[in-house]
């Protein structure tokens, strides 16, 4: 099975501009490719991955992935997907955005090697560029009726679009050409809603080029749930790729919990599992989905490419605590990351109190006649071994590291005291 073919039976493939010519290029030379994205925040999210890991794909198949980061087009905006004007960001918060972004793109990408990938930025070739330029070099070549035709502009014109998001598409456009005539770029590869400016590019690349010029445009379809929810939310919010803004355990316990009905589909799109591998996985979801041996896989196979292995671990170490309730033995960054959205309360360090009057005071229990009902019964937990003294004061002994003592009541209910 070839690099297009396994594309396609892992469903990534939305539209080719010429699918037969692509797979003769392929077939005939490595080629050098590119995917773009724009620096609208300090870090990718998981929804930006589908693209990149099938630009990786490419790598491995022995082709050279040049990856865009887009630090002249963020100053302007793309209207894909968009119902109004985006705000526009200054050049110190794009420049900021870069340098996030190329951080995280280094973690899933080969730079060495024979066919290294290669990181560029727009704004080293359109940042400098003036209007004059830019109009007789380029807007010359792309009509006005052309772009109108695009969806991401004739669904704007009701709301309306500033001129800046209207010529977005030839600077995307610009960018494709300056790749093929400056690194033998054949192919732009992105996900649906950027068909039309992969258009532009070749477009512009026909009418630029002598005669015969050979460029290609593939793109992705959009990831979807299978219950209809939007895909890389949770309840949290987005699912960021920096650990700052979304910990390697909270980005495990994502892929973890994907549903049966998608868990398949994403082991397709997202890991680099063979064929064989995600059948038998696929298998194991129709005979044994308690099991869950496919979510468990993804998981991993997202956190250790995104993370590495030392952050797939201390995730395995919290998921496997929170389990067994063996919550003594994590450190104190790892009590961060697995008890970061449960209720907590802050003490002072020299707190020296009875543990009645820390459960009615963290509010775990309305009373001190029901905190000690519920010790005396066995429902109290303090760093997951029970106790049932309703005396017992908690000391230096019991804080994680100095700083956190966890407290669960019943079997799941778990609460944070922070001592600062």
């Amino acid at each position: 099975m070839n690099l297009l073919e396994d594309l396609q039976w892992r469903g990534i493939v939305y539209q080719q501009t010429d699918e037969e010519g692509l797979q003769k290029t392929l077939d005939e030379n490595k080629i050098s490719l590119y995917c773009g994205i724009d620096p609208t925040a300090d870090s990718m999210h998981i929804g930006h991955l589908l693209p990149y890991l099938t630009l990786r794909r490419f790598q491995q198949a022995g082709h050279r992935p040049i990856i865009l980061v887009g630090g002249a087009t963020g100053l302007i905006g793309d209207p894909s997907g968009k119902k109004e004007e985006r705000k526009l960001l200054t050049i110190e918060n794009v420049q900021e955005n870069v340098n996030g972004l190329k951080k995280q793109l280094k973690q899933i990408f080969n730079f060495e090697g024979e066919n290294a990938a290669v990181m560029t930025n727009n704004y080293d070739w359109a940042g400098t560029m003036n209007l004059v330029s830019f109009l007789r070099d380029y807007g010359k070549y792309i009509g006005v009726n052309y772009m109108l035709a695009k969806d991401t502009i004739s669904s704007r014109l009701e709301t309306g679009i500033s001129y800046t998001e209207f010529t977005y598409t030839i600077l995307q456009a610009i960018d494709f050409l300056h790749l093929y005539q400056n690194y033998d770029c054949k192919l732009q590869i992105g996900g649906s809603d950027q068909w039309g400016n992969i258009t532009t590019g070749l477009e512009l690349i026909r009418k630029v080029e002598e005669e015969g010029a050979k460029a290609y445009g593939l793109t992705i379809p959009l990831v979807t749930k299978a219950d209809g929810t939007k895909f890389g939310k949770t309840e949290s919010g987005t699912v960021w790729l920096n650990p700052d803004k979304t910990s390697p355990y909270e980005f495990y316990q994502f892929w973890i919990n994907t549903a049966d009905a998608d868990v398949v589909k994403y082991l397709k799109y997202f890991t680099f599992l063979s064929h064989e591998e995600i059948e038998a996985l696929a298998k194991s979801v129709e005979e044994e989905p308690h099991l869950r041996k496919a979510q468990k896989a993804l998981a991993e196979e997202m956190t250790r490419l995104i993370h590495g292995e030392a952050s797939l671990q201390q995730a395995l170490k919290i998921t496997d605590a929170l389990f067994s309730g063996d919550i003594k033995n994590l450190t104190a960054t790892e009590v961060k990351q697995g008890f970061k959205d449960v209720p907590s309360f802050d003490l002072p360090k020299d707190s020296d109190l009875n543990l009645v009057d820390i459960l009615v005071e963290a509010k775990i229990v309305p009373s001190k006649r029901q905190a000690r009902e519920d010790i005396q019964n066995g429902a109290i937990y303090i760093n997951g071994e029970r106790n049932n003294d309703v005396g017992y004061i908690l000391s230096e002994s019991d804080r994680i590291e100095g700083e956190f003592t966890v407290i669960r009541k019943g079997k799941k209910k778990y609460f944070l005291i922070k001592f600062i």
